[in-house]
């Protein structure tokens, strides 16, 4: 549960000082002196580009989140201008899709939630379907929170724990792996029901 809520809030961190740290992306990019080396990182060939204003502003983004959580659990390691995160502009493009990984599954849980309004249960069959699979309404939103808690943050997503684990960059590795597997979890048609079309395809991943 920590390690899960400690998580979403540095998201939230970096995601509310978005700007900031895309003019220092900015300024890393198009500083003339931070000279940059094309490598094959194992992601193709990529610009691997020291990224010392990007750092500075996510190590204290998360020296900040660990003040306010408290106790941390996990790894404090940033991948910046190495083979997992080569420059500033893909740290920017990888915390810029968190909200197409978190969007999709807060609009379910909002799609449940209007099911157990009275007027929905009497003119809705989506309801019906929902209670026949799981039971109830609130059993199938506890299913769909504990395997995304579960499995979305578990370190997997890549052939080793330096490159996904607990890492600050490996949390987001885990819960895109996570999503690109959710059309083999047993919830997956509650998606369909609520519209949902794919973590990048439509507003939101929906119609």
């Amino acid at each position: 549960f920590h390690y899960v809520q400690q998580t979403l809030t540095l998201w939230r961190e970096i995601l509310h000082d978005m700007f900031m740290l895309w003019h220092h992306a900015d300024s890393d990019m198009l500083e003339r002196r931070n000279t940059y080396r094309l490598r094959d990182t194992g992601q193709g060939l990529q610009r691997v580009q020291p990224c010392p204003r990007v750092s500075r502003a996510a190590h204290a983004i998360l020296h900040r989140t660990q003040k306010a959580v408290g106790r941390w659990v996990g790894s404090s390691m940033i991948h910046l201008g190495d083979r997992n995160v080569p420059n500033a502009l893909v740290f920017i493009d990888k915390y810029n899709q968190v909200s197409s990984i978190l969007n999709p599954v807060v609009r379910v849980l909002e799609f449940l939630d209007s099911l157990e309004s009275p007027d929905a249960r009497a003119n809705n069959s989506a309801a019906s379907l929902v209670e026949s699979a799981f039971g109830t309404i609130d059993q199938a939103r506890k299913l769909i929170l504990a395997d995304f808690f579960r499995s979305a943050f578990d370190g997997s997503g890549a052939d080793n724990f330096f490159d996904a684990g607990s890492c600050i960059d490996g949390r987001l590795t885990s819960a895109w792996n996570w999503c690109s597997s959710v059309e083999k979890k047993p919830f997956f048609n509650i998606f369909l029901l609520s519209g949902f079309v794919g973590f990048n395809g439509g507003p939101e991943g929906f119609n």
